[in-house]
C-alpha cells in the first residue's frame, strides 16, 4: 500500500515536472530532447525517451526498464540544472532522485546527458553512463541489503526476557535461477500470498550470487507449508535463530511473528522478508528500536562475473538496540508462584522508592489489559487514600467508630460483609481501617470535603497522565457533590483503579513519595512508531509528613493477623473486598510494594506467598 502511494505521488507530480522541464522552452533546441528523454524515463514512457536518443530503440527501452527493476525503484524524479551548447554538441546536467522504496533516504545523484545534432535534430548520445556517470558497458545496477538481527528485550540486569527460537527464511540465489525466476516467483506468490511483482523485483535488484530473503515463516506455519515450498525448484530455506520466544512476564514482553504480506503492507518499511515483527507488548511498542533498519548499498555489478564494480551510495541504517526493562527475574518468579494456585488474579510489584515495575503476574487475566490498564472497583483498599484526606482533616486514628452490619449515609446504603450476626461492634478509626469496615469508614464522609478527597487522590497518582510504553490506567475519581458520593469514595465504591495504580499507592506510603511507574529505562525516548504518549512524566509527590507516620502505623495494623503477615517479618498493607468476589491486598515488605487482586480467593494469602518467595524479613 505504501509503495502504491509512492508511485501514485510520483505520477501526480509528473504534470508539475513536465511544466518545470518545459516552461521556458519555446523553440526547437537541445532542451526539447532533454525534456522528452527525462519525462519519458520518469513516467516510464520508454518509447518517448528512446526516441530522443541516437541508440537502438529496443536497447534503450530495455536499459531504462531494467534500471527500474535493478534498483527496485518506486519512482524516479528529475530536474534539469543547466543546458549548454557548443556548435553541434550540447550537454545537459540533471539532478536525479530515486525512491528505493525501503524507507531509506532518497538516492540523489547528478547526471549528464551528452547531445549532438543528427540530421538537424538534437539527440542524446546513448551509452549506459546516461543513466549514471559510473555505469559502463557490461554493467548493471543492483541494491545490496544487509538485514540486522532483532535485539532482545532484557530485564534490569540485562538478561534477555525471551529465549531463542528459529524462524525459517525462504529465498533464492538469483544466479542459480537462470531464466526461471518468473516461474519460481509465480509459484511462491501463489503459496504465500506475497505480490509476485515485489518478489521478482527483489530478486532482480539483488547481487546474483547473494542469498535473497523473500518470505519468513514461524515454525508451525513453516511445517504446515513445508511440502508446498520444497516442491518449488530453485528456492532454499535458511533457519534463522532469533530471540523471540517470550519469558515471564510473557504478555508484557510480547510476541513476535514473521513478516507477512499484511504486516509488510501495514508497516511499509524498513522491514523486508527475513525480518520479524512485534505483535504485542514491548515487542510491538518498540518494534523500530528492536529491528533498526536495513543497511542498504546501491552498487554496479559486472554482468559476466556478478562481482561488485563500484559502490554508488550507502546507508548504514538506524542502529537497533535492546530494550531494557525494570523487571527483576527473582521477583517475577516469586509473583508467578504466588498466583499459581488462584483461578483469577493479578499481582503487580514495584520498587517502592523509584516506581520501577519489578513484576507483573496474572492467572486468567491479561498482564497489560488487566494488571496495568484494568479498571476495577477499588473497594476499601482506597481507604489508604481516603485516610490521607481524613487525617489531614483532623480525624484521629484513635477516634472510636461504630461498625454496624448496615449503615445509610446521605441516602446511600452500606453493608459490612464481615458482620453477619447483626451485632454492632465498635473500634477506633485505625482498627476499622485495618479490618475494612465499610460502614464505619463511610460514616466519616461528613468529616472531609470533596476537594480534600480529590487532592489526596491526585497526590497518590489517581487520574494523572503518566507515561508508559504499554496501555495503563492511573485510576478515576468522580465528582463528589453529596455526602453519599463522598462516603462511596471513602469505601472505594465509585472509584476505579488498576493493580498497577494501587501498587504505586502502597509504594508511596512505604517510601514517603508517590512516583509515576517506570517499565523501560533504555531507550530513554519513546519508540518513533509508538502511539502518542505524554512528553513529560508527572512529578513525584511527597506524602504529607504530618500523616505519613500514622498512615504507616495504620497499614502495619492492617497486615497484622492476616495470612500476608503470618511468620513473614514486618509486612504493611490493607486487605479489602471490592464486590463481585474480588478482594485486594495493597502493601509492602522491605523495598517492594505490591497490589494483589483476586477473585474468590484470599488476596492476603497470595501476598503472603509472594513475600515468602522473596525471603525478605525486613
Amino acid at each position: 500500500m505504501r509503495r502504491a502511494r509512492r508511485t501514485l505521488a510520483a505520477t501526480a507530480t509528473l504534470a508539475v515536472a513536465s511544466t518545470m522541464l518545459t516552461g521556458c522552452f519555446e523553440e526547437p533546441s537541445p532542451h526539447d530532447a532533454v525534456r522528452d528523454f527525462l519525462v519519458g524515463w520518469q513516467s516510464e514512457d520508454y518509447d518517448l525517451a528512446a526516441g530522443r536518443t541516437d541508440g537502438d530503440l529496443a536497447t534503450v527501452r530495455k536499459a531504462l526498464s531494467d534500471a527500474k527493476l535493478e534498483l527496485d525503484a518506486a519512482s524516479f524524479r528529475f530536474k534539469i540544472e543547466r543546458v549548454s551548447v557548443t556548435g553541434e554538441e550540447s550537454r545537459a546536467d540533471f539532478h536525479a532522485e530515486v525512491d528505493l522504496g525501503e524507507n531509506n533516504p532518497l538516492w540523489e545523484y547528478d547526471g549528464i546527458l551528452p547531445l549532438h545534432l543528427v540530421d538537424g535534430t538534437w539527440k542524446v548520445r546513448w551509452s549506459p553512463s546516461v543513466l549514471h556517470p559510473q555505469l559502463k558497458e557490461g554493467q548493471r545496477f543492483a541494491v545490496d541489503t544487509e538485514p540486522v538481527e532483532r535485539q532482545p528485550v532484557v530485564d534490569k540486569d540485562n538478561d534477555p526476557l525471551q529465549s531463542d527460537t528459529y524462524l525459517y527464511v525462504v529465498g533464492v540465489y538469483p544466479s542459480k535461477l537462470g531464466d526461471q525466476a518468473e516461474d519460481v516467483v509465480a509459484k511462491l506468490s501463489e503459496v504465500t500470498g506475497y505480490a509476485q511483482d515485489r518478489l521478482l523485483s527483489r530478486i532482480r535488484s539483488s547481487p546474483p550470487g547473494k542469498f535473497v530473503p523473500l518470505v519468513t515463516f514461524g515454525r508451525s506455519r513453516y511445517e504446515a507449508m513445508k511440502s508446498k515450498l520444497t516442491a518449488i525448484t530453485g528456492i532454499e530455506t535458511q533457519p534463522q535463530k532469533q530471540p523471540v520466544d517470550p519469558d515471564a512476564p510473557r504478555q508484557i514482553v510480547g510476541s513476535v511473528s514473521a513478516l507477512t504480506p499484511e504486516s509488510e503492507q501495514k508497516l511499509g518499511g524498513p522491514q523486508r522478508a527475513g525480518d520479524s515483527v512485534g505483535k504485542s507488548g514491548l515487542q510491538q511498542a518498540y518494534q523500530d528500536y528492536l529491528t533498526g533498519s536495513t543497511e542498504t548499498k546501491v552498487i554496479t555489478l559486472d554482468l559476466k562475473t556478478g562481482k561488485e564494480v563500484a559502490r554508488l551510495k550507502e546507508w548504514r541504517g538506524r542502529q537497533n538496540v535492546s530494550v531494557k526493562t525494570t523487571i527483576d527475574r527473582a521477583i517475577q518468579n516469586a509473583a508467578e508462584a504466588a498466583v499459581a494456585d488462584t483461578d483469577t488474579s493479578a499481582l503487580v510489584a514495584v520498587q517502592r522508592d523509584t516506581g520501577e515495575i519489578r513484576a507483573v503476574a496474572t492467572k486468567n487475566m491479561h498482564q497489560e489489559k488487566d494488571a496495568l490498564a484494568g479498571k476495577f472497583p477499588a473497594g476499601t483498599a482506597f481507604s489508604i487514600v481516603a485516610a490521607d484526606a481524613l487525617l489531614k482533616s483532623k480525624v484521629s486514628p484513635k477516634q472510636r467508630l461504630a461498625c454496624p452490619q448496615e449503615r445509610t449515609v446521605g441516602g446511600a446504603k452500606f453493608v459490612h460483609t464481615g458482620q453477619t450476626d447483626g451485632v454492632t461492634s465498635s473500634g477506633t478509626f485505625q482498627e476499622n481501617f485495618a479490618k475494612g469496615c465499610v460502614t464505619a469508614l463511610a460514616s466519616l464522609a461528613r468529616r472531609v470535603t470533596a476537594t480534600d478527597l480529590a487532592k489526596s487522590a491526585t497526590s497518590f497518582g489517581v487520574g494523572l497522565p503518566w507515561r508508559l510504553p504499554l496501555k495503563s490506567f492511573s485510576g478515576s475519581l468522580p465528582k463528589l457533590p453529596t455526602d453519599a458520593d463522598k462516603a462511596k469514595a471513602i469505601a472505594g465504591q465509585n472509584v476505579e483503579v488498576s493493580p498497577l495504580g494501587m501498587a504505586l499507592v502502597g509504594a508511596a506510603v512505604a517510601s514517603g513519595t508517590w512516583r509515576p511507574p517506570v517499565l523501560v529505562t533504555d531507550p530513554k525516548s519513546p519508540d518513533p512508531a509508538a502511539e502518542v504518549v505524554p512528553a513529560v512524566q508527572p512529578a513525584p509527590v511527597p506524602v504529607d509528613p504530618r500523616v505519613l507516620t500514622t498512615l504507616r502505623t495504620m497499614m502495619r495494623a492492617g497486615a497484622a493477623g492476616t495470612v500476608a503477615q503470618a511468620g513473614r517479618g514486618k509486612v504493611y498493607g490493607v486487605k479489602s473486598t471490592a464486590g463481585g468476589g474480588l478482594t485486594w491486598f495493597v502493601g509492602w515488605q522491605g523495598d517492594v510494594a505490591i497490589a494483589v487482586l483476586v477473585k474468590d480467593y484470599d488476596a492476603g494469602a497470595v501476598a503472603g506467598s509472594f513475600f515468602a518467595g522473596l525471603g525478605n524479613s525486613s
